[in-house]
């Protein structure tokens, strides 16, 4: 048993910890060219420092910059231009992302390519999600994932199928959804105009950076909020531990 001293100690380890940013997390924006190409990133970035996620740490492959006019922000990400979430999920190639590229914390806005390129059927699309945040949990089990109801297209006719995509987001996602790795599912249809808010048809402008952004921005609060907690829940038991050796060591 560990005494009331030694937890007290462990605590002001802990909080010590917690001050020299031991707990900063690892944020990984995955998609396709709607992640990649557009400044919605540079816009997420900007919006978080000067709060407690300031050093949150954009992990990925991808370093690409977007003429966003800001040569400070973090660009790191797993954006893929042109690729199918059924592809990325049956070549395993989030696999190998998260390797390289550990995380905490994951958006992903995909199933536009299978529509637009390839007209791939829905519940094969919701399958490749399924597949992905499998891998995502295999990489680590308490990934906190924040799932978007994609943006409409301002050419085609392809919002049909985009909404048809966005309803069966939601109940698939309660379906998968735990305590130890949550699912947040952001709209980031309604409200978005696929003619005004795209700079072609397909990616955002700047204003379509922002309404991603303003999106995004309280569902990633929470998973960065869970995610952070997790961290200083696991240093807790490491120090209680250790204080437990020094104990059991008569120290």
């Amino acid at each position: 048993m560990v005494s009331c001293k030694l937890l007290s100690i462990a605590a002001t380890l802990m909080g010590a910890a917690v001050a020299q940013n031991t707990t900063a997390l690892r944020y990984m924006p995955f998609g396709d060219s709607i992640t990649e190409i557009t400044c919605w990133r540079a816009k997420l970035w900007e919006k978080l420092q000067g709060t407690e996620w300031a050093t949150t740490n954009f992990v990925g492959s991808g370093k690409n910059e977007n003429n966003c006019r800001d040569t400070k922000y973090d660009r790191d990400n797993e954006g893929h231009s042109g690729f199918l979430a059924i592809n990325i999920a049956n070549s395993k190639q989030l696999v190998g992302w998260l390797q390289r590229n550990p995380a905490d914390v994951i958006t992903m806005h995909l199933g536009t390519n299978d529509i637009v390129q390839q007209n791939k059927p829905i519940d094969q699309i919701i399958a490749a999600f399924s597949t992905l945040v499998q891998v995502m949990r295999d990489s680590n089990p308490k990934m906190k994932i924040v799932v978007a109801q994609i943006i409409p297209m301002g050419l085609g006719n392809y919002n049909g199928k985009v909404q048809q995509l966005n309803q069966a987001i939601t109940p698939w996602a309660q379906g998968k959804n735990t305590t130890e790795s949550p699912i947040w599912v952001v709209d980031q249809y309604t409200g978005y105009s696929g003619s005004a808010d795209n700079r072609d048809g397909i990616h955002p402008n700047a204003g379509g950076d922002d309404k991603m952004v303003n999106i995004w921005y309280p569902a990633l609060l929470s998973a960065f909020q869970a995610a952070k907690a997790d961290k200083v829940a696991a240093l807790a038991v490491e120090a209680v531990e250790a204080l437990e050796g020094e104990e059991g060591g008569g120290l």
